[in-house]
């Protein structure tokens, strides 16, 4: 099991995820990120501190989100090097562009990053983590308090 990017990060692509991922397991498609299901450890930190809440561990992403985890996986049938852009998957770029500037949040979604990442590591029951490393939270601490 592992993490899933879906429709929330489309066309957003805000890269925290990126930052503290410990294990780098985050690649960059040109609308879209995804994580590589062979490499993720499942820590939850990328959950964390997604500002749009675009990332579900595989068992809790959403029914009608459930072709994004083909979609990572046909990503990532070819070799990939972190740091570089990629070309998205066909699924993917048939989707319609967003508007700019738009962030679709869930209902009851904090508008601050720092607030989520905190209300998680508090338990928040709107959407809790799986088993968060000890180093992924202290990370997620240290990124909240320097905001």
């Amino acid at each position: 099991m592992s993490y899933v990017i879906a429709y929330p990060c489309l066309d957003v692509k805000d890269k925290e995820c990126m930052k503290v991922c410990p294990v780098d397991c985050i690649y960059e498609g040109e609308r879209i990120l995804y994580i590589n299901p062979d490499e993720c450890i499942d820590c939850g930190a990328c959950e964390a501190v997604c500002p749009v809440q675009a990332i579900f561990y595989q068992d809790d992403l959403p029914s009608n989100w459930k072709w994004f985890e083909a979609a990572s996986e046909e990503f990532f049938e070819e070799d990939r090097e972190p740091g570089k852009v990629y070309e998205d998957v066909e699924a993917i770029k048939k989707l319609p562009k967003k508007e700019a500037g738009t962030k679709k949040r869930r209902p009851g979604d904090s508008n601050s990053r720092a607030a989520r990442a905190a209300n998680t590591l508090a338990g928040c029951p709107y959407r809790p983590l799986r088993q968060v490393s000890e180093e992924a939270q202290q990370r997620i601490r240290e990124n909240y308090d320097s905001k």
